[in-house]
């Protein structure tokens, strides 16, 4: 037993060294418990296509608001780089039709790799940019986040709808409930054409809240590794 000790002390030392290297772990999120309590999702402005080498790599950085006019910049930046390897992302959403959009034109690029960084967050349309790449890589620590879609944002509009009476709110709901099964029929689609599996959007994204209650804060979760596996989000077989 006394033999022994010397070794049980050096493992427990390798072991305190090991824990002592690891980063952090991030704060997490008190109301969404599975994301971040800070993501980085990148700048709030427009987003921008930048060209950068990491690591020997031609990468084009595409970090903010996801717009309308982002697609047509998405392709004039792969066409303007022809060493572009991947294209690294991070954002917290913005228009859901130019998300669909800027992922289709990522797809025509034959092995596009799409990769979200350790630390980076993709949230929202940016999902739909990111599952755009002929491969993807959700690195350990980036974070691949979801939600419900939802037409209700605008509470001004709603609230003057109910003001002028009945037949306006009755009007404004026909909009929002046609408009939302328009946009969850596209996703649908999108996701089949990207080889993402569909129970992605009945498991995960509409089992989400749309607005948080009293009862439940919850509004987003964000996806661990096994689950970006398991929905084909990063395919699980080993490429690049």
């Amino acid at each position: 037993m006394g033999r022994l000790a010397p070794r049980a002390l050096a493992l427990g030392a390798a072991a305190m060294a090991l824990l002592a290297a690891a980063p952090p772990r991030a704060a997490m999120d008190r109301d969404n418990p599975t994301c971040p309590a800070k993501p980085d999702w990148g700048q709030a402005k427009a987003i921008t296509v930048t060209p950068a080498v990491k690591g020997g790599k031609h990468v084009l950085i595409a970090d903010g608001i996801i717009d309308a006019g982002f697609p047509a910049r998405l392709k004039a930046a792969i066409d303007g780089d022809e060493k572009a390897e991947e294209i690294w992302i991070r954002s917290r959403g913005g228009d859901a039709r130019a998300g669909n959009a800027a992922g289709k034109v990522i797809r025509s690029y034959p092995g596009m790799v799409t990769r979200i960084p350790s630390g980076w967050t993709c949230f929202s349309a940016c999902n739909f940019v990111f599952m755009g790449g002929d491969r993807r890589f959700v690195d350990p620590g980036g974070v691949f986040m979801v939600h419900m879609f939802t037409h209700t944002g605008d509470r001004d509009t709603i609230e003057l709808s109910v003001e002028e009476g009945t037949e306006e709110t009755t009007r404004l709901i026909g909009e929002i409930e046609q408009s939302s099964a328009m946009l969850a029929s596209e996703d649908n689609d999108f996701l089949i054409r990207m080889g993402i599996s569909r129970k992605l959007l009945t498991e995960v994204m509409y089992k989400q809240q749309a607005v948080a209650s009293t009862a439940n804060k919850s509004t987003r979760y964000c996806l661990t590794q096994e689950e970006v596996r398991k929905y084909n989000v990063m395919p699980t077989e080993k490429v690049g």
